[in-house]
């Protein structure tokens, strides 16, 4: 006892003992999945970069693996709290504005302000980071369009002359009976629908045919959201005829969340289907290193605008969204953390994230390097409907409408609704969502 006492005196009595240099830790949080890695490389450079030139920082990456809805939805969860919410993260356009209503974000404007390099994004990309308020919460690491996307040898086969331009949605429709035809087994023309596919039914679907018709989906001089309008109801009769002829994948393949790997991986690469309409970043996922690999690609694949309802001008309709890196409004240092952000967009970075995942630069300085020039054959095509593209509504009711959307598809391919009928259920659903007063007729 008294040697214990002897002890506990000794240590009670010495000084404390010296503390290390304090450290501090940033959590990213981003998506990452079996086929899209890009965004996971170019993290992981940026972390190595960042730390050592920041000691006694350190960068925890914490990828989800999910596809976009799930990842919305565990990030939002994160945000809920100050102990689980990132610092940095990766966040979709079209919810920068309700994620600042929801007071996730934080507002960026001060620090890009004195980013020299700011001034090498282009006007439309820092739009797509802006909320109502004016201010600047997100920076872009890309955009994208939206063609279809078509395989050579199949339309051949079936009669149809290369390279294919269909002037109007019948042309699509006369082409794709063509190759049914020609070949039962196959699938003609691929358009996503229904809930399962999330925001890439509306994307890489619903609205290249919405904007094909004249009409929008909202009206950003009223601003307010369009309900009653024949186009609508037109776009869901079009995706009907599709899939009542099979001429697209079956409604249950279309409910399944997984198809687009069978797009990507199993059906366009080995034959088995004419046509998709899908994202400029296609290529991505068939070049050396993609998730699936096809070394013919290049030669077998074409690509084409997608047409207006009856071939008015322009010619052709597209669609962008894309991705940013946003900063936590919780977090406890937002001065390391706009450093990360900044070290992961920079110009090197952004490089190699546009060419890795087949993005559309949105920095003036990588649109013109000759590795991006050169990352695939088909830059030239896809930058090329940015003049005829449109962006969804960056409004914080959009998430809830594009659900809106999403269902009334579903409705009409599964046969639960015709068109007419989903169009009145979905014009109820935004007078319920926004309110009547937010509603314009036309």
């Amino acid at each position: 006892m008294l040697a214990a006492f002897a002890l506990l005196g000794l240590s009670a009595c010495s000084p404390a003992a010296p503390q290390g240099p304090e450290t501090k830790t940033l959590k990213v949080v981003y998506q990452k999945t079996d086929s899209y890695t890009a965004l996971d490389d170019v993290l992981k450079a940026a972390k190595a970069e960042f730390e050592a030139a920041n000691k006694g920082v350190t960068v925890e990456l914490e990828p989800i693996q999910a596809n976009d809805d799930d990842y919305g939805t565990k990030l939002a969860l994160s945000q809920r709290s100050a102990e689980t919410a990132p610092d940095v993260f990766y966040e979709d356009t079209f919810k920068v504005r309700s994620d600042v209503d929801a007071g996730y974000l934080l507002k960026l404007d001060s620090y890009l302000a004195s980013w020299a390099e700011w001034g090498s994004f282009t006007d439309a990309a820092k739009a797509a980071g802006r909320a109502d308020d004016g201010g600047i919460y997100a920076v872009p690491l890309g955009t994208d369009t939206r063609a279809i996307w078509y395989n050579k040898t199949v339309l051949q086969k079936a009669g149809i002359a290369v390279p294919w331009q269909p002037r109007t949605w019948d042309d699509i429709l006369e082409a794709a009976r063509k190759m049914k035809a020609a070949d039962p087994t196959l699938v003609p023309f691929n358009m996503y629908a229904g809930k399962a596919t999330g925001e890439g039914t509306v994307m890489q679907g619903f609205y290249q045919l919405l904007y094909g018709t004249g009409s929008t989906l909202y009206d950003e001089q009223e601003k307010k959201w369009v309900v009653g309008s024949q186009g609508f109801t037109d776009s869901l009769q079009f995706l009907k005829t599709l899939y009542d002829e099979k001429l697209a994948v079956t409604p249950a393949e279309a409910l399944d969340a997984n198809v687009w790997k069978r797009v990507f991986g199993e059906w366009l690469p080995k034959g088995r289907m004419g046509a998709t309409v899908e994202g400029s970043y296609t290529p991505s996922f068939w070049q050396k290193g993609g998730a699936y690999e096809w070394p013919g690609y290049a030669k077998d694949m074409g690509v084409a605008m997608f047409p207006t309802q009856h071939g008015r001008a322009p010619g052709g309709v597209s669609m962008s969204g894309g991705w940013t890196l946003a900063i936590g409004a919780k977090t406890e240092n937002p001065d390391l953390a706009f450093t990360f952000l900044s070290t992961a967009l920079n110009r090197k970075n952004a490089l190699s994230f546009d060419v890795a995942n087949s993005q559309i630069a949105v920095r003036s300085d990588v649109a013109a390097d000759p590795g991006y020039q050169a990352a695939n054959p088909f830059v030239k095509d896809v930058s090329a409907l940015v003049s005829v593209t449109h962006f969804r509504p960056a409004t914080a009711d959009y998430p809830r409408i594009s659900s809106a959307v999403q269902e009334a598809t579903e409705a009409v391919i599964t046969g639960k609704q015709d068109p007419a009928e989903a169009a009145a259920s979905y014009d109820a659903a935004v007078k319920r969502i926004v309110g009547g007063d937010k509603v314009i007729e036309k």
